[in-house]
């Protein structure tokens, strides 16, 4: 079995939509990014990455190469478990934490989970996003950004 981890985070700005999990949320601001800011999935990617000891998401999907600029984020996991189909191990179970004062995100977590189930060909019951604030403390306190942190359990095929 092999574990890895992912954090992510971007700044909520206006004039961005919001998506999250591959999921568009109604919000007044979005996340400022190079592709659609979707956090939660970046953090993902990276924690597969991690577990399979691969590049991180970076530097396998740059942000100065062109084809990547606004891309759908769902796009690079589809990527991802290309990349993962080639390796030795399957995902076992993942553990997504996501951090924000707003918008209230428990209406699209089960949306989230059926979209990366459904993306990485796995079972809905292993996968568990969970949605917290911070209690009005630091950046993300102060509904400046939005935080994702990943956790991924690989074992063999």
């Amino acid at each position: 079995m092999r574990i890895g981890l992912g954090k992510d985070i971007h700044k909520l700005k206006k004039g961005y939509s919001l998506t999250l999990g591959g999921i568009e949320i109604p919000y007044k601001k979005g996340l400022e990014s190079y592709s659609d800011g979707d956090c939660l999935i970046h953090s993902l990617i990276d924690a597969i990455f991690g577990a399979l000891a691969h590049e991180d998401i970076g530097r396998t999907f740059p942000n100065n190469d062109p084809k990547y600029k606004n891309i759908a984020s769902t796009e690079l996991l589809k990527e991802t478990k290309n990349i993962l189909n080639d390796s030795n191990y399957k995902i076992s179970n993942i553990d997504v934490f996501i951090s924000c004062e707003e918008p209230k995100l428990s209406p699209f977590i089960d949306k989230m989970r059926e979209n990366i189930a459904s993306i990485l060909e796995i079972n809905l019951s292993d996968i568990s996003i969970k949605a917290g604030t911070n209690e009005g403390l630091g950046y993300i306190g102060k509904k400046k950004g939005i935080e994702c942190i990943s956790v991924v359990l690989l074992e063999d095929k």
